[in-house]
């Protein structure tokens, strides 16, 4: 959504069984998924995640994968097929000032929002319109690369949650990242700024 975006090309390397050696899906994901719940997957690139939240969810369960480059989405949707999930997986284009998930008002059980956050023209935004898609007491797995994003920056990020009505459930650790687990409050407003 700015000039900071993955290209395209890039999501085949970030999907690649070779990614998996260094960090596997079903680790991150399987703490805060459970069969019937619909996730938010802002940013899948390729589907690196999303075929593991697929199969986490089960065929009562959804996954909303929404992403800015439709070549990404493609890709995506290819893995899907593959994987026999395709049913599970939702795909939508965001435009470059809106996830475009406004129909989700409170439907979100799970946001993952690995590696994105940091690609967005405003955090504000993003976290408002996470917020909106997710149901009271959802959480938000927020991680990113510590080489890309500073402590600083992320701080930042985490004050744009907090505005939204999110608040740390619990500090995370994945390699050369920074990484909490967020929980919507309930109440809370979540306009953006």
């Amino acid at each position: 959504m700015s000039h900071r975006v993955c290209p395209w090309w890039l999501g085949y390397f970030l999907a690649s069984p070779l990614r998996r050696l260094m960090l596997d899906p079903e680790k991150v994901v399987r703490p805060f998924v459970r069969e019937g719940m619909t996730v938010l997957e802002p940013g899948p690139g390729m589907g690196f995640f999303t075929v593991e939240l697929a199969r986490l969810v089960g065929r009562s369960g959804r996954v909303v994968a929404v992403d800015i480059q439709p070549k990404m989405l493609d890709g995506l949707k290819r893995r899907a097929v593959k994987a026999g999930i395709a049913g599970r997986v939702e795909t939508r284009l965001a435009s470059a000032d809106s996830l475009n998930v406004a129909d989700l008002k409170e439907h979100a059980d799970f946001t993952l929002a690995f590696a994105v956050v940091h690609e967005m023209p405003s955090a504000s935004r993003f976290f408002a319109e996470a917020a909106q898609a997710s149901k009271p007491g959802a959480t938000l797995l927020l991680v990113e690369p510590s080489g890309h994003v500073k402590e600083k920056e992320f701080k930042a990020e985490l004050e744009a949650a907090a505005r939204a009505g999110f608040s740390l459930a619990e500090n995370r650790e994945f390699r050369s990242s920074h990484a909490v687990l967020l929980r919507k409050d309930s109440g809370m407003p979540t306009q953006a700024r």
